[in-house]
């Protein structure tokens, strides 16, 4: 693909605003040569960020916005009054064409509600769910859904999974991605009721490579390419990962500097324990997308710094070159 990918990206968004996400941004647009960027947010306080960086003037445009969506604000009344909001005006470039992905680290809720009632949803897709990537022994998994829809049934969770292993066929270039439905035992058995209810859905679909039951603690280990479940337990499951995550490398920095003899062995294995972590570290991994919608949203973590945002812009590229929408809209019809 050689044609410019066009993202607008919330300067306005997460704890970060505007820095760490106008030095995500420019680094990404300096890392590929094919991004055309749209800074959207006030504009002087983009510009005054901008001063720090060197880039091609000609491929990143401020959009001005007065108005900010907070983190509090209840996002279906939010999205509906802050009409010059830069959550509302990006999604806006997005469902007129004049953007092909949108990337903010803004309001959860507000990203959700805007991408279904402003971009909305390409025909066919029940619930868009927020699909991130998570790191595992073998690689990465897609946890689907992970915030979108807590009170899922069992033909979204089947949807999930087809638009789930056309993301990770597609963008990770993994074959015949295997499928897991999270539950509290491997038996078929064994669940509630929506688990019960989605597991012979899933068994019996054609599309996928449905591997059965995934218990949380087999996650980790890479027992599944694509986690499905509902929102509420994608994001407990999403929030424990970072914890524990966060934990294990403070307690392993803490013990490598405990005495003379753990220095001397943190030095000798620093290079590949440097590469170990990193595998580990959400940040590169981008921001999580939500999956069906008839333009590309990406939502990267309120906390997200700038190397999370430049890995949520380059995402974008890929998922229009893989023309995932396009696959997504053919597994979707299949249904009818």
């Amino acid at each position: 693909m050689s044609e410019t990918v066009r993202v607008a990206v919330d300067a306005m968004g997460g704890d970060n605003a505007p820095g760490a996400i106008v030095q995500g941004a420019i680094d990404a647009v300096n890392a590929e040569p094919r991004l055309k960027l749209f800074l959207v947010g006030r504009r002087e306080a983009i510009e005054e960020e901008l001063k720090k960086y060197t880039f091609d003037p000609e491929r990143v445009e401020i959009v001005h916005t007065e108005e900010v969506i907070e983190t509090a604000e209840p996002p279906v009344m939010a999205i509906r009054k802050k009409k010059d909001s830069s959550i509302v005006k990006a999604m806006n470039m997005v469902r007129e064409g004049a953007c092909d992905a949108l990337v903010s680290a803004g309001s959860t809720g507000a990203v959700l509600v805007g991408g279904q009632v402003i971009v909305g949803r390409i025909k066919g897709v029940e619930r868009p769910p927020l699909a991130p990537l998570i790191p595992t022994e073998k690689g990465v998994a897609l946890l689907v859904d992970c915030g979108a829809n807590v009170d899922a049934r069992p033909s979204h969770l089947v949807q999930f999974a087809k638009m789930g292993s056309v993301y990770m066929e597609s963008v990770m270039g993994v074959k015949n991605p295997r499928v897991g439905i999270v539950n509290n035992g491997a038996e078929e058995e064994k669940g509630n009721a929506l688990v019960k209810e989605t597991f012979p859905l899933l068994k019996n679909c054609p599309e996928i490579n449905f591997v059965g039951s995934v218990e949380a603690r087999d996650i980790p280990a890479g027992a599944a390419d694509v986690i499905v479940c509902e929102a509420f337990v994608g994001n407990v499951i999403l929030k424990m990962y970072e914890g524990v995550g966060a934990s294990l490398i403070k307690k392993v920095k803490a013990g490598m500097m405990g005495s003379l003899r753990s220095k001397i062995g943190a030095l000798l294995v620093k290079p590949a324990l440097k590469k170990t972590l990193k595998d580990f570290d959400l940040e590169q991994y981008g921001g999580a997308p939500l999956l069906g919608l008839n333009g590309l949203v990406v939502k990267s973590h309120g906390s997200a710094g700038a190397v999370e945002i430049k890995n949520s812009v380059l995402q974008c590229v890929t998922f229009m070159e893989q023309k995932i929408n396009d696959k997504i809209k053919e597994k979707i019809t299949l249904e009818d």
